[in-house]
Parts: structure tokens; C-alpha cells; sequence
């Protein structure tokens, strides 16, 4: 395994970003959005996106659930952070509920949205639709609070 160097491991942090999403629970059944970026076309996540310079990860998390859905939310508490490899983004994953807002998605970053029970998602998970494992996690933790 090769590992990085001190200089390395430094310049790899600096340009990580951080990402910030909500987990969105209604009439049972989560709000997902179908993505529309190259490298990920077609695959699901939950509303999330890059945490402005300056920015707190709640705000963002609110902001990226308007910006991608046109939901307005209010977070309910963290999920969890992800942090799959070095160069990946540090994920925070909050649980949201809707408080306004009609669905409208953000053409130019999502094909689709919509709200999906927990079994779609587990077959979403199990054909490889979702865009990263952290996106299943998440969900399974929300809804085993359900539970």
C-alpha cells in the first residue's frame, strides 16, 4: 500500500471540500434526486452539494435541499460524517423535514426527483443506482430510527 507524504497528505486536505446533504423523510417515503453530472449520470443521492467558503454545513445542507428540490427544510439532527478515501470530500448528512416549497429540481444538476419507499432504495443499492455506498448508510440509519 502506498502511503502519501506529510506534503502530500497536506495538499490533499486543502482541496477535499466538504459536502453537505439531507435525508428527507415524508408520508414514508425519502427524497431522492437523480443526477445529472457526467461522471455520475443517472445515478440517485439525497439533495447535497459542496459547503460554500465561509459557509456552515447546516446552511448548506438547508440551501442544497432548496437549490435541488425546491423543498424549504429544517434539520432535525446529524445522520452521521462520511469520509471514504483521502481525495473524497468529508460528507455531513443531516435529517431534514419539509416545511414549504414544491418539488422543482434543478435542471442543470438533477434529472429527477423523487420520493422513494425504503425497499425502492434497497433495490436501487443492490443494482448499483446509488451514486456512493455513504448514500445507503445514511438512509439505513434513518430509518432505523423509524423502526
Amino acid at each position: 500500500m502506498n502511503k502519501l507524504s506529510q506534503e502530500e497528505w497536506e495538499a490533499s486536505i486543502q482541496r477535499i471540500g466538504i459536502v453537505a446533504g439531507c435525508i428527507i423523510f415524508r408520508d414514508g417515503k425519502y427524497l431522492m434526486v437523480q443526477e445529472r453530472q457526467e461522471k455520475v449520470y443517472g445515478l440517485w443521492n439525497v439533495p447535497a452539494g459542496y459547503v460554500d467558503n465561509g459557509e456552515e454545513a447546516e446552511t448548506a445542507a438547508i440551501r442544497e435541499a432548496l437549490e435541488e428540490s425546491g423543498y424549504e427544510v429544517v434539520l432535525e439532527g446529524l445522520i452521521g460524517l462520511y469520509h471514504d478515501t483521502t481525495f473524497e470530500p468529508l460528507k455531513h448528512v443531516y435529517e431534514a423535514r419539509v416545511v414549504g416549497g414544491d418539488l422543482r429540481i434543478q435542471e442543470d444538476e438533477i434529472l429527477d426527483a423523487k420520493w422513494l419507499t425504503f425497499t425502492e432504495i434497497k433495490n436501487l443499492n443492490k443494482d448499483k443506482k446509488l451514486r456512493a455506498r455513504w448514500i445507503f448508510d445514511a438512509i439505513c440509519r434513518a430509518e432505523e430510527k423509524r423502526t
